[in-house]
């Protein structure tokens, strides 16, 4: 739930002290395990999120989670692939196939993705 009255000492910490979605504490694990492994360092972490950010305030995006947490899978994308030696091609086919599979699977219930998924 977004509470525009809750202003974080960090600029770059979520808009909130909470995670609606277990997937948003993911994402961020994801990030910060990137960073651990070497793969890109937080000062490329800080500057990606933000660009993210300014990017997705400059189409118009509403200041909520979900705009917070578009722009942390959007930085994390382009760090994958700028840094982590992730194919822009491979990574959209997988996600595509994530896709595929978490629209068949029934809420609640774990996704699994198939071969077929791509």
């Amino acid at each position: 739930m977004f509470r525009p009255e809750f202003q974080p000492e960090d600029p770059l910490a979520p808009p909130v002290a909470a995670f609606d979605e277990p997937w948003q504490a993911q994402a961020l694990a994801l990030a910060d395990a990137m960073v651990q492994a070497g793969h890109f360092s937080t000062s490329d972490w800080a500057e990606a999120l933000g660009a993210s950010l300014k990017e997705a305030e400059a189409a118009g995006a509403p200041d909520t989670l979900d705009t917070y947490y578009t722009a942390v899978l959007t930085a994390l994308e382009h760090l994958a692939e700028a840094k982590a030696g992730i194919d822009a091609g491979a990574r959209k086919a997988r996600r595509a196939g994530w896709e595929k599979a978490y629209r068949r699977t029934p809420h609640g219930q774990p996704v699994i993705l198939r071969p077929s998924d791509g």
